[in-house]
């Protein structure tokens, strides 16, 4: 088994059976509270996940309902190269700073899953 080293803070991660490494999406609910803190949190926490290698994939945007029930909340995707970096990103100091700003601006909620 082949192990790669990335860049931020040397952290391992192994590919999936074909040689090819699995991307990690963060998937966010949030419910908005209180837009306008809200707006200082995105702006805030923006150079955070690109800090830690993680890429905006949605951000919001229209939502078109296809099946189901939809809240109206609004949904956010962020890519990262691994379940590694996005907890790297996730218990970061940098992370625990900004997101305070998040507090008392949204509920919600925020999971990891492996892409394929």
């Amino acid at each position: 088994m082949h192990l790669t080293t990335t860049p931020w803070a040397g952290s391992f991660f192994v590919p999936n059976m074909l040689g090819v490494f699995m991307a990690y999406y963060m998937i966010i609910d949030a419910e908005i509270l209180d837009h306008d803190k809200y707006a200082q949190y995105v702006a805030a926490v923006t150079s955070v996940v690109e800090r830690f290698g993680g890429r905006y994939l949605v951000r919001g945007g229209e939502v078109e309902l296809f099946a189901g029930d939809y809240d109206g909340n609004r949904q956010v995707v962020i890519e990262f190269e691994s379940k590694h970096q996005a907890r790297a990103f996730w218990d970061s100091s940098e992370y625990a700073a900004t997101k305070t700003l998040r507090e008392g601006a949204s509920r919600g909620s925020a999971l990891g899953v492996e892409g394929v």
